[in-house]
């Protein structure tokens, strides 16, 4: 097994998407993910189109060159296994409530008692000293709870982004406090217990660029930062379709206008500066739009190209599939043979000594339980070793 984490075992007893975005990550950059479902699988085993039952779309997306491993913790039998399980990880990775997780043996204080060197991490909705800490949480709650449907409501009906973003946005941030408390355990042989909570992190996303007058105590005004809120920020029309441009910097606006025979617009106060153009962005946005409708899109491509400000075609997610650029980096790769064939994404990350593990080189997901052969295996070579 190749990638930075090779060696690495981490037990997942998370479902949906949070937890397993978070360990996919992981899978990928090498780390050996057993997986433990309840006997009735993870619930995106039946979440989008499939050929068979229990191996849906979003669940091999999802949790690829993973090991399935079918148990049911509210049976006392099972308890003798899942103790070994957690005595042998490096790692335990779920997404329930405090409570749930302790019912069924997976909390953080048993499992550190267990296994004193594990990284135990929790994403919760809510971090857990607060007065919501269990309160159950879904991504279109979290979108609206963190403002997030709010933001994307400005320009209309209030909405959430089409991608459940809360979710991965989480799971990215619980990947690598993940590997940040492996180095920590490295460093000085103990384990801990890590929880990251999908309020605070889409929070702390969302205000990035938004703190505006907020940032300063006391307020300077309230929340926003102009050009994310324009209604006029989005895909141009062009002449035949539609194209996205990003005239962002002072550069681009100069190339841009001085292209065009509107250079003198710069030497406007309303556009002077940075501060100037921020606060004026409407208008200019207004400009570009009128403009943009002028031309064709194949026009517009190759003039924007050749001034060097950002432009790019509206695709389709459909569209991604024939992309030149995607073909020639072979992000999407074939796995499986025969009639058990899917079509996978391979990791973006690239490491030049330790490679991620690309799927082609990996195992077709598992069926419910398949991997418990595998995941007995590695136990028996952990004690061993």
């Amino acid at each position: 097994m190749t990638g930075p984490l090779a060696g690495v075992r981490v037990l997942d007893f998370s479902t949906t998407f949070s937890g397993p975005y978070c360990t996919l990550q992981l899978a990928d950059l090498g780390a050996d993910v057993v997986k433990v479902e309840g006997p009735g699988g993870d619930i995106t085993r039946g979440l989008g189109r499939s050929r068979e039952p229990g191996m849906a779309a979003v669940y091999i997306a999802g949790n690829r060159g993973k090991t399935s491993v079918a148990l049911n913790l509210k049976d006392e039998a099972n308890r003798a296994f899942l103790d070994e399980l957690i005595e042998n990880a490096d790692a335990l990775v779920h997404n329930m409530r405090p409570k749930a997780a302790d019912r069924l043996g997976i909390g953080p204080s048993r499992a550190l008692e267990l296994n004193p060197r594990l990284v135990h991490l929790a994403i919760t909705g809510y971090g857990t000293d607060g007065p919501y800490g269990e309160k159950p949480a879904y991504d279109d709650t979290i979108q609206a709870m963190s403002g997030l449907a709010w933001l994307q409501g400005l320009r209309g009906d209030l909405t959430y982004v089409a991608t459940a973003v809360a979710d991965k946005v989480t799971g990215l941030t619980a990947a690598m406090a993940l590997v940040s408390g492996l180095y920590a355990t490295e460093r000085t042989g103990v384990g801990q217990a890590v929880e990251v909570p999908m309020y605070e992190t889409m929070v702390g996303f969302n205000l990035m660029e938004q703190w505006g007058g907020r940032a300063f105590v006391p307020p300077e005004g309230d929340t926003g930062y102009a050009r994310m809120r324009s209604e006029h920020r989005r895909p141009y029309r062009t002449k035949d379709g539609m194209i996205s441009v990003v005239v962002y910097h002072e550069g681009h606006w100069r190339r841009f206008l001085d292209a065009i025979g509107q250079g003198h617009l710069l030497e406007l106060d309303e556009f002077r500066t940075t501060e100037a153009r921020s606060e004026n962005i409407d208008m200019l946005y207004e400009l570009l739009a009128r403009e943009l409708i002028t031309r064709t899109t194949e026009d517009w491509l190759d003039f924007l190209d050749q001034i060097d400000v950002p432009v790019a075609r509206v695709k389709s997610l459909d569209e991604l599939f024939d992309d030149e650029h995607l073909r020639a980096v072979d992000f999407f790769q074939e796995i499986g043979e025969g009639t058990d064939r899917y079509l996978v994404a391979r990791p973006a990350v690239r490491f030049s000594g330790t490679p991620a593990v690309e799927p082609r080189d990996g195992r077709v997901p598992d069926r419910l339980g398949e991997g418990e052969a595998r995941a007995s295996s590695w136990l028996d070579k952990r004690v061993a070793g």
